[in-house]
């Protein structure tokens, strides 16, 4: 008997150090995994941290904040704000570059700004004498009434908008191996001072009257 309870004595003192080994190591794996977290809060990994300094280093656009900004648009030019979500600045091929959509977008704001001040002539004191009144019909109609009736002019002025295509398509070639600035033709009959306020302004008011 004395031999039995010294026997069991032993395997009670054994359970019970292992029972406390393991209650120590899972202790430590708990202790471990609570740190590891706490690490992972106040740091974030070294992966999210160096595109954390990318992306604060790259510049953003002034126009869409959550796009880079464009490595062309530097804002030298009037009205560049660095807008340019399809990345057309960075085009150059067959001849088209960002300095042959400036004059692209100089020429289209200039027509559009008169072909608006038409349309609120021709709304206030309505077409020139002899030509169709539109009457509430669409404007392609009028067109054809207009090409039915005076079929020389139409055509002629046809014939004039083909050849200052083709003149200035010469004139934006020149100018950039010129240096001329975009759209700087030394039109300027008026004599206005030209400044930074007003070509910003002729940007925009060419973007407006293109829409």
């Amino acid at each position: 008997v004395g031999a039995g309870d010294k026997l069991n004595g032993d395997l009670l003192v054994v359970v019970h150090s292992r029972n406390t080994t393991m209650g120590l190591s899972f202790r430590g794996v708990v202790l471990s995994a609570v740190c590891l977290g706490a690490s992972g809060l106040v740091s974030p990994p070294l992966s999210q941290q160096g595109h954390r300094s990318v992306a604060m280093r790259a510049e953003m656009s002034k126009a869409l904040p959550f796009l880079t900004k464009p490595s062309l648009l530097d804002g030298t030019m009037p009205g560049d704000v660095g807008f340019d979500p399809l990345g057309l600045s960075e085009i150059d091929d067959l001849g088209i570059d960002l300095y042959w959509l400036r004059e692209a977008e100089l020429k289209h704001g200039r027509v559009a700004m008169m072909a608006t001040a038409g349309i609120f002539f021709t709304e206030g004191f309505g077409p020139l004498p002899g030509w169709p009144l539109a009457e509430g019909r669409s404007q392609m109609d009028v067109f054809w009434d207009a090409l039915d009736e005076h079929p020389n002019a139409i055509v002629s002025a046809t014939l004039f908008l083909g050849v200052a295509e083709l003149i200035t398509g010469v004139a934006i070639t020149a100018g950039r191996d010129s240096g001329r600035a975009p759209g700087d033709f030394k039109f300027n009959p008026l004599m206005f001072k030209v400044t930074p306020e007003i070509a910003e302004k002729e940007i925009a008011n060419g973007t407006s009257s293109r829409f």
